[in-house]
């Protein structure tokens, strides 16, 4: 017999995205999404001069906008324990009002309580302007926002690296144009920082043009800057563009599934150590034909497979894989590396596999590894085969 749900439950429901069957939640959703536009198109109205002889109009909605993000703040504190689960009530409210959401709804309607403080009242009531990121939660489908920071959070790492490379080529530019034009114009490079400012506007192809060098030395120092700064700089660029390509794909194949093409799955269980415990779906590196279909949680509970969902300990992790065009079908494998594994501490391309099959993911110590036929299995790896059956 199904349990019935408490009244905290349904408006938990209600208060999160909601779906198509759900019209009460889809209905919140809306009005969550007018209030908004209305609140920051009174926040940009006040600006001008013209709107004064109707501000207590203005005044009216803009206290009645925020009496219901109160309302919402308020309900979700009551809820946050299914929001958590797995952890008590009053842990489960810290966690969401630390949250990134619980933060923004907290700074949305706090300048309204520090009227009172008339030196910071302006910068509060700038942090209104926070309550257009809840514009990004009504979706519950895959929307273009999400896709932008899955792919900055999976490609965090080079982004990085890229950036730390950008500021050390900044960082020696300045020191040695400064070096090189300080003699000769004192007052415009008078200091490392100086020379700083000119790196930025000349490598990221800035050009303001107050700061340029005038000494030969200089000006040939800054053309080679100037396209080592170019390449650089094109780096991070060409990252996230194959970020949204990787994304995309992976997207394509979901519609792919969605329209009915045909499915191969395999189910996959989070047991105590597995490098994917804890890591978010869009931090799992597969292939574009492989995707992560659904996260089976507590024996019953589904889990939509969106790309911020996080991968627990016992869950069943649900594989497919996408039929190939001439209709044979994919099998996908996953097994560890254990010591004295026979392809243990050798290269992939040294392997005596079938040419149906392909080593398409190595997860070593919860990092993924791009499986080239040079890389080396090392013992502990968690390799994952898709074998092509004719």
């Amino acid at each position: 017999m199904e349990k019935k749900k408490g009244t905290r439950e349904k408006v938990f429901e209600i208060i999160q995205i909601g779906s198509r069957e759900n019209k009460v939640s889809t209905a919140f959703d809306y009005l969550i999404v007018v209030t908004i536009i209305l609140n920051l198109a009174i926040l940009f109205a006040s600006t001008f001069d013209e709107v004064s002889p109707y501000m207590d109009m203005l005044h009216v909605i803009e206290y009645i906008t925020v009496g219901i993000f109160i309302v919402e703040y308020a309900l979700r504190i009551w809820t946050a324990d299914y929001l958590y689960p797995k952890i008590g009530r009053g842990e489960a409210i810290l966690r969401y009002m630390l949250s990134f959401d619980g933060l923004v709804s907290l700074l949305s309607i706090l300048p309204y309580f520090l009227l009172a403080l008339p030196a910071g009242m302006v910068a509060f009531r700038m942090l209104r302007v926070l309550r257009v990121f809840h514009l990004f939660r009504i979706n519950a489908q895959y929307d273009a926002f999400n896709v932008v920071l899955d792919v900055i959070h999976g490609k965090l790492q080079q982004i990085i690296s890229s950036m730390t490379l950008i500021l050390i080529m900044m960082l020696a530019s300045s020191i040695l144009m400064y070096s090189v034009e300080h003699n000769a114009q004192p007052e415009v490079f008078k200091n490392a920082f100086s020379g700083i400012w000119w790196a930025v506007s000349a490598l990221l192809t800035v050009g303001y043009g107050d700061i340029y060098p005038v000494t030969l030395l200089g000006q040939v120092l800054a053309i080679i800057l100037s396209f080592l700064g170019v390449g650089l700089v094109a780096i991070p660029t060409g990252i996230i563009s194959a970020g949204f390509v990787e994304q995309y794909t992976r997207m394509k194949s979901l519609s792919d599934a969605a329209e009915g093409s045909d499915l191969r799955f395999v189910m996959i269980t989070m047991e105590k150590g597995h490098p994917w415990i804890g890591q978010r779906i869009n931090e799992i590196s597969l292939p574009p034909e492989i995707i992560i279909a659904a996260i089976i949680r507590g024996g019953d509970d589904v889990v939509i497979a969106k790309g911020n969902a996080k991968v627990l300990e016992g869950d069943q992790v649900v594989l497919g894989a996408l039929e190939y065009q001439d209709n044979s079908a994919i099998r996908v494998r996953e097994f560890p590396i254990p010591d004295g594994h026979d392809w243990e501490n050798r290269a992939i391309q040294s392997l005596e596999l079938s040419h149906n099959t392909t080593v398409v993911s190595i997860v070593r110590k919860g990092k993924a590894v791009i499986p080239k036929g040079n890389t080396v299995i090392r013992k502990g790896d968690l390799v994952t085969l898709c074998e092509k059956r004719v």
